[in-house]
């Protein structure tokens, strides 16, 4: 596979007690929108400056399409777009006007500001001033900035972060199209899986400082079908745990209820005939299917000491 980003063993101590990166591995693929999850404070901004060359690279290797990022800096940050934190913008400018003032910066041609413009859904705002913008149009300006080199690679930190809902839909409308109509790889950080997980192909995982989950999208909703379950009330936990294991069927009792994986519905129908002939009542036997957002959690808060 060809990777946009990879890195290896990357680690970073802003003091000798203070860890904040331990042995980072991405593997980010060519053409894909990949989600960069974390809590707060899970070491995502840390990466992404060492990616972008914003923090000096301690330990570890950084390839960006296949080139050292340390000898190939230059070249490298050509090519590359990105949003880090708080949008950089002259408040007392129009969105035209700070577009101007980078592109004589990046030296690219004077009509692709209106290209950007109507990419970002901006060009009807004239001469209005940026300070009097809405943060979701704040946003979108700062991507207009990063888009004027016609960039491969877009590296956004919480682009999202503060927007209301219909600022969000119009951001991830934006992405979709960028990186399906252009072509551009996106990497995309957030600390809430369910606010992207209807954008992102591939997801990496981190929590205090290290990787605990990478895959696509699929392998993550994988996870999710893994981790359903199937949980049984009845009239005596005890004897239905025998029960099912007579029925070769794992079962633990959690909460005074028996909790079983997903089996098939033929399985169920004999658990409940042999149950009912064993004279116990059957209250409720229910599936029970973790979303994203709770695997997610899970895989964040099993680190936590």
């Amino acid at each position: 596979m060809n990777y946009c980003i990879q890195t290896n063993n990357l680690s970073y101590r802003y003091s000798a007690n203070e860890l904040i990166l331990d042995n980072i591995n991405l593997h980010v693929p060519q053409g894909s929108i990949y989600g960069f999850l974390g809590p707060n404070g899970a070491g995502k901004t840390t990466t992404l400056k060492l990616l972008l060359g914003l923090l000096k690279n301690q330990q570890g290797e950084i390839l960006i399409s296949g080139k050292d990022f340390h000898r190939n800096r230059i070249e490298i940050l050509r090519t590359t777009g990105s949003l880090i934190e708080t949008p950089s913008l002259y408040g007392q400018l129009s969105a035209s006007e700070n577009l101007e003032v980078f592109r004589k910066i990046y030296g690219t041609r004077k009509e692709r500001i209106s290209d950007v413009l109507a990419l970002v859904g901006l060009s009807h705002t004239g001469k209005k001033k940026a300070g009097a913008f809405s943060l979701g149009m704040k946003q979108r300006l700062s991507i207009a900035i990063a888009l004027l080199h016609k960039p491969a690679l877009l590296v956004l930190d919480e682009p999202t972060n503060g927007l209301d809902p219909n600022g969000i839909l119009e951001m991830r409308s934006l992405l979709r199209n960028l990186n399906a109509d252009h072509g551009i790889t996106i990497v995309v950080s957030s600390h809430l899986l369910a606010e992207i997980e209807k954008l992102v192909t591939h997801v990496g995982i981190i929590n205090r400082g290290s990787m605990v989950f990478e895959g696509t999208l699929g392998e993550l909703m994988q996870k999710q079908e893994s981790a359903s379950f199937l949980q049984l009330e009845t009239s005596d936990p005890q004897r239905t745990l025998d029960i099912c294991e007579k029925q070769n069927i794992p079962a633990s009792l959690e909460h005074n209820k028996v909790v079983t994986p997903l089996i098939a519905p033929a399985q169920i129908a004999l658990l409940n005939r042999n149950l009912v002939h064993a004279g116990i009542d059957v209250y409720a036997i229910s599936p029970v299917k973790n979303d994203l957002e709770s695997i997610f959690m899970h895989m964040t808060n099993s680190q936590k000491p």
